[in-house]
């Protein structure tokens, strides 16, 4: 039954966002790696003592990827759910899904490189 109340709506709603958030991080392979990546950079972004922009900027990359790809973990499951064997039609739409994570990934590698490149090579 809903709950109507706005705070307790709210609470329990974010009560399922955290079990949805540690059902990713402890069943989903791409997203213990892509959260240990961001782990790695995040040491690295205190290692380097980035300054709070760049910082921004590195949170925001971490979060777009790691969220892109929860997203694209929904579809396919939901994708093998509606149609468990192959479907041509089924698997063009992971691949796009897929590619969404893939964009969101090439954003944060050109971050990075614009952070950390001149701490390595300047």
């Amino acid at each position: 039954m809903k709950d109507n109340r706005f705070i307790i709506g709210r609470l329990k709603s974010m009560v399922y966002a955290a079990k949805g958030a540690v059902k990713l991080l402890t069943t989903e392979h791409s997203i213990m790696v892509q959260f240990s990546i961001g782990i790695l950079v995040t040491i690295a972004g205190f290692y380097f003592e980035i300054s709070t922009t760049e910082w921004l900027f590195q949170i925001f990359a971490i979060g777009l990827v790691i969220s892109i790809e929860g997203l694209n973990t929904a579809i396919e499951k939901i994708a093998d759910f509606i149609h468990p064997q192959y479907n041509e039609r089924i698997g063009f739409i992971k691949d796009i899904a897929a590619g969404a994570v893939f964009f969101a990934a090439l954003t944060a590698i050109a971050i990075g490189i614009i952070i950390y490149y001149p701490k390595f090579f300047c």
